[in-house]
């Protein structure tokens, strides 16, 4: 299987461990040798880059994942549109008195993809470009635009991340049918552990896997991408 030139990673809800996954999947294919450019193009919670807060932000964590330091020129070209209050996209650029728009956004996604080669077209200099997006699948990113309405713009492959905690496998199962209804197609389902969960994350998994035809796989905290995942992407 050719490797994939690029994959969105969307999330079931919101706090359910996008970064974490999107992080150890990018470790996982550098390990691999493949080159892998990671971004979070919207974040929002995000302190000042000279706050100490700063080096547990989203992306932080990607620049630490892709072995890049946290400097202004690898902050920007991870993510753009930063704001400080922890909210909605809109939300938090209306409090900042900014503007966010869903173009503005498409073209700078679409510019950084084309600046990438794929990967089967030129070997191993080319790059996996893995964009992380923002809360769950239909969160609001500007006054007009969800989190969907992007991912339809961009026209990537979706992985889709949930959690393990009570509710997941509705919410889950909901997000799967909306790609599903969108023409997305789906590379897999990460269930990202959950803290304090009634269950252990294999029962969530084992109830998704069991209505769906994409492969589902746990990522337990502090371990490494599945397997079985990696080899799909």
């Amino acid at each position: 299987m050719a490797a994939l030139r690029a994959l969105f990673i969307a999330g079931a809800g919101t706090e359910i461990g996008k970064t974490y996954v999107t992080a150890a999947l990018t470790r996982r294919l550098r390990d691999q040798g493949r080159a892998v450019t990671a971004l979070k193009p919207l974040a929002s919670g995000v302190p000042a880059i000279d706050d100490p807060a700063f080096a547990d932000s989203d992306t932080a964590i990607l620049l630490a994942a892709q072995g890049l330091p946290v400097t202004a020129e690898t902050v920007e070209a991870c993510s753009p549109w930063r704001f400080s209050a922890p909210l909605a996209p809109d939300q938090a650029a209306a409090r900042e008195g900014r503007a966010l728009s869903l173009d503005a956004l498409v073209a700078w996604c679409a510019a950084r993809l084309a600046s990438h080669p794929a990967p089967e077209d030129e070997g191993a200099d080319g790059k996996t470009v893995l964009v992380e997006g923002v809360g769950g699948l239909m969160s609001p990113i500007t006054a007009d635009a969800t989190g969907l309405d992007w991912l339809d713009r961009l026209g990537l492959p979706a992985l889709l991340v949930t959690g393990s905690y009570l509710g997941a496998i509705s919410h889950a199962l909901t997000a799967i049918e909306t790609l599903r209804a969108h023409g997305v197609p789906l590379v897999g389902v990460v269930v990202s552990e959950s803290a304090s969960a009634p269950t252990p994350p294999e029962t969530v998994a084992d109830a998704i896997a069991r209505r769906i035809a994409a492969p589902v796989a746990v990522l337990h905290r502090g371990a490494g991408f599945p397997d079985a995942l990696a080899g799909l992407i």
